[in-house]
């Protein structure tokens, strides 16, 4: 199947092949069509599966034939999202599809002013991205008018139910027309997420492409045996010893992130932090020194990377192990991507092994374990077993552990 198959106008699929994509990926070619046709959609569908161009292709033709170009009006398309980083992600997508078509956007989040914001908002806008907090802000300051907006998306629905976003999803609604077409995607259908679905979609298609508890082939997975207190010293090692020149490590906390980012410094490598407490200006900086690796390890944790698109990436590692296993899979899954061969790293201490265990329950396998010489944990040796027979026949009784989008429920975070 091609783009040229999907009822995309030819700016559209004139942006898209200047990007260099000719076969959409499936989520993709399920969505689009769908959404064309005026459907609501339903889509379990995670950062890497092409998901953002599967809701901002078909939006942009959907409005593109309606007014074209008229300055002056109130947002007719809005896209929520967790962070503000995938707030400016989709942002750039839209921006980037939509370059010959006679539409306006903008993206509004917290951390940066807000009156520059408002004023763009004041001269309208077509399409409107936003992170909820911020948005709110707005409609309280009366800076924009959400009565007019014919598409609603949620994207990554259940990371922004995690992160205490319901509250203001359900405000924001309310302050929508009834009549709408809405678009909810989500790598999870917990039941918070189909709580939200139900009240919120109108007969929805269900689309679920690549399951929360699987990971791409290209993907190698191993497991570094060390004593926590050793682990800096290890990450240190492998940097320099396989001469990494980009790497994302994850650690558990913000003052973990600060803490690791600095030693590294000290190590004699170039690394920065992001976490939700740097400013919006650093956080974009440091993603920017680490694409263009004037920075060499980025150092991150689990909120601050959602929406993270970093082209190519070799090296991923989990200095701290996620406590939610499916966060493992969301980790490791920035690497490996489009086909390119991608490194997973965890380094395990004794105390981690209930988490690497979980993990294995959620992956239905094991995975390889590998002693870096001179760093051999002191502690217990990892065990990392594949699941036994009862524990498999447990995690084919209970779905929902394996955190993949069905119609049962995942367990609550």
């Amino acid at each position: 199947m091609s783009f040229d198959s999907l009822g995309l106008k030819a700016e559209l699929l004139s942006a898209v092949a200047a990007q260099g994509y000719t076969v959409p990926t499936p989520v993709q070619a399920r969505t689009i069509p769908i959404i064309l046709e005026g459907r609501d959609v339903l889509a379990g569908a995670q950062t890497g599966t092409g998901k953002t161009a599967a809701f901002t292709l078909p939006m942009l033709q959907i409005l593109s034939g309606q007014q074209e170009g008229t300055r002056g009006r109130t947002p007719r398309a809005l896209v929520l999202t967790p962070t503000r980083e995938l707030a400016a992600q989709v942002a750039d997508s839209v921006k980037t599809y939509g370059r010959d078509l006679r539409l306006h956007s903008a993206v509004v989040f917290g951390g940066v002013g807000f009156q520059p914001q408002a004023d763009q908002l004041r001269r309208g806008v077509d399409i409107l991205v936003a992170t909820p907090g911020r948005l709110l802000d707005h409609a309280g300051q009366r800076t924009v008018n959400l009565s007019k907006i014919e598409i609603l998306v949620l994207d990554e629905a259940d990371r922004m139910l995690d992160m205490g976003f319901i509250h203001d999803i359900k405000r924001i609604i309310k302050l929508l027309p009834l009549k709408r077409q809405n678009l909810l995607f989500s790598a999870t259908y917990s039941d918070e997420v189909r709580d939200l679905a139900e009240g919120l979609l109108n007969n929805p298609e269900m689309v679920e492409v690549a399951r929360r508890n699987t990971t791409a082939e290209t993907v190698r997975q191993v497991v570094h045996p060390v004593g926590h207190s050793r682990k800096r010293e290890l990450l240190t090692h492998l940097i320099k010893e396989g001469d990494w020149r980009q790497v994302l490590v994850f650690t558990r906390t913000k003052h973990g992130a600060n803490r690791l980012a600095t030693q590294l410094l000290s190590d004699g490598i170039n690394a920065t932090a992001i976490h939700g407490n740097k400013s919006q200006a650093a956080r974009t900086r440091a993603l920017a020194d680490f694409k263009k690796g004037s920075v060499r390890t980025l150092v991150a944790t689990d909120i601050a990377a959602r929406g993270l698109d970093i082209d190519s990436l070799p090296h991923v590692v989990n200095f701290d192990l996620p406590h939610v296993p499916e966060d493992y899979v969301h980790r490791i899954g920035r690497t490996g991507r489009a086909g390119a061969d991608g490194m997973a790293l965890s380094l395990v201490s004794s105390e981690d092994q209930p988490l690497l265990h979980g993990i294995q329950r959620l992956l239905g396998r094991k995975i390889t374990v590998e002693e870096v010489a001179d760093f051999k944990r002191e502690a217990a040796h990892t065990s990392a077993a594949a699941p036994s027979d009862r524990q498999t026949e447990i995690l084919h009784l209970r779905p929902k552990r394996a955190g993949g989008f069905s119609r049962q429920p995942s367990r609550r975070r």
